[in-house]
């Protein structure tokens, strides 16, 4: 018989390997997931540079954190888009739209974000 542990531990380790190839994938193929990941290792550098606070670092880690996770779905959706009508449509603009809109308050908020942190060391 099964051990029902066995099973789940097992379903848990698959779903790992989905997540990893997935954020893989965005890494490798999709050139504003690579922007960002570089201007975010900028920023780490600069933490190190001006000796950020823990504090500090914790809400730069959330704010990227933010970005990739925002520009990952927005990904997706315009993907989905494109996979569901490959032509021109207005809707599926909209759509598309909508998802971008999303990224650009991400954005917004991480930049106001950053500039609280790095204004006084400036």
């Amino acid at each position: 018989m099964k051990n029902i542990n066995d099973s789940f531990l097992k379903g848990r380790a698959k779903s790992l390997k989905y997540t990893f190839n997935g954020a893989f994938l965005l890494l490798k193929t999709e050139h504003s997931i690579m922007t960002q990941s570089f201007i975010g290792v900028i920023f780490v550098a600069l933490g190190f540079y001006f000796k950020i606070t823990k504090v500090e670092w914790m809400f730069q880690i959330f704010g990227f954190g933010l970005i990739l996770t925002a520009e990952s779905l927005n990904t997706a959706v315009e993907k989905l888009c494109d996979f569901v009508h490959p032509e021109y449509h207005k809707k599926i603009g909209f759509i598309k739209d909508i998802a971008s809109g999303a990224m650009t308050f991400a954005v917004i908020s991480v930049l106001i974000l950053l500039t609280l942190i790095y204004y006084p060391y400036l």
